[in-house]
């Protein structure tokens, strides 16, 4: 079986699911992104790597949308910023990273959301909008997502999304400054999508 690489355009794509629009960050976001992230960093600590001391900064989302870019033209990440619909309001980050092709067709899944649009279903219909994105446009076989073992939230969305519970990683990921064991969750092209 001959597998393809899909090339994505910078300039694309802006996906939607009724109560989102998710698309590639932009110099224009960083205001917003800086001050929801900012209130929200007591709230997103315990389940982020430690930020880095300029990580509001101007030059430190520039250098960060340079990678971004880098990713996006490779093929082996694609961040995208999610927003409220209609209002276009910005209420967190997702991304598909770590793209692998040849046999296993695959990417990790990460995502975000502000303190105050949390346990809204936001990020839910976000996970929704970016999987036809994954297995259509992409056409990868595999996404892969990890949370930490306390975090009923993200398990929750994890699994009203369509994730399978695979594994258990133990100190998986850096969080929050410390190696941390995590739960492995998968969706596959095939699986049931909700």
């Amino acid at each position: 079986m001959a597998f393809l690489r899909t090339v994505v355009p910078y300039s694309t794509p802006v996906l939607g699911e009724n109560r989102v629009v998710l698309r590639y960050p932009a110099m224009a976001d960083h205001a917003a992104w800086s001050v929801l992230r900012a209130e929200s960093r007591a709230f997103l600590t315990p389940w982020e790597p430690v930020w880095a001391s300029d990580d509001l900064t101007r030059s430190a989302f520039r250098r960060r949308l340079r990678r971004y870019q880098r990713e996006i033209r490779d093929g082996t990440g694609f961040p995208f910023l999610v927003f409220s619909a209609p209002e276009m309001v910005l209420v967190g980050g997702l991304t598909l990273s770590h793209v692998v092709r040849g046999v296993t067709q695959s990417c990790s899944l990460g995502y975000w959301v502000g303190a105050r649009f949390a346990r809204r279903g936001l990020m839910s219909a976000a996970v929704r909008a970016v999987l036809p994105f994954a297995f259509d446009t992409l056409r990868l076989h595999r996404v892969e997502a990890a949370c930490l073992p306390h975090n009923a939230a993200s398990i929750a969305l994890l699994e009203k999304t369509g994730f399978t519970r695979e594994g258990y990683a133990r100190r998986y990921l850096c969080i929050d400054g410390r190696w941390q064991d995590h739960l492995l969750y998968a969706i596959v092209s095939d699986d049931p999508r909700r």
